[in-house]
């Protein structure tokens, strides 16, 4: 079954003025997708690593990439389609609390 790499985006403001209901009915369902097999998880921070031309490690801690909101979180799910995980993560708290979630087919597996 394919798998696809999500990737929330959210700020605890966004999450607070979110309905009590509506997060904890969010939470519930990553419950669900959990119970389901996803690989679900709330990112930490971040370190860039570079090793160009593999002539010496360096590493940054931070982001690389820049956006509106912090990067939230992250989940591996199986789908039989992009509309279905699509269908699946809209109901996610990244998705309901005023922020977004991206989603990345992973194209090949290793």
């Amino acid at each position: 079954m394919p798998r696809f790499v999500t990737i929330g985006y959210g700020d605890r403001a966004g999450y607070e003025r979110t309905d009590s209901a509506v997060r904890d009915a969010s939470h519930q369902h990553d419950e669900r997708l959990r119970g389901e097999g996803a690989l679900i998880g709330v990112a930490g921070q971040p370190v860039q690593v570079r090793n160009h031309d593999a002539q010496g490690l360096h590493t940054k801690a931070g982001p690389f990439l820049s956006s509106d909101l912090p990067i939230a979180g992250f989940a591996v799910i199986e789908a039989s389609t992009l509309e279905e995980v699509v269908s699946l993560v809209s109901k996610t708290p990244c998705a309901v609390a005023h922020g977004v979630v991206e989603v990345w087919p992973l194209e090949s597996l290793t």
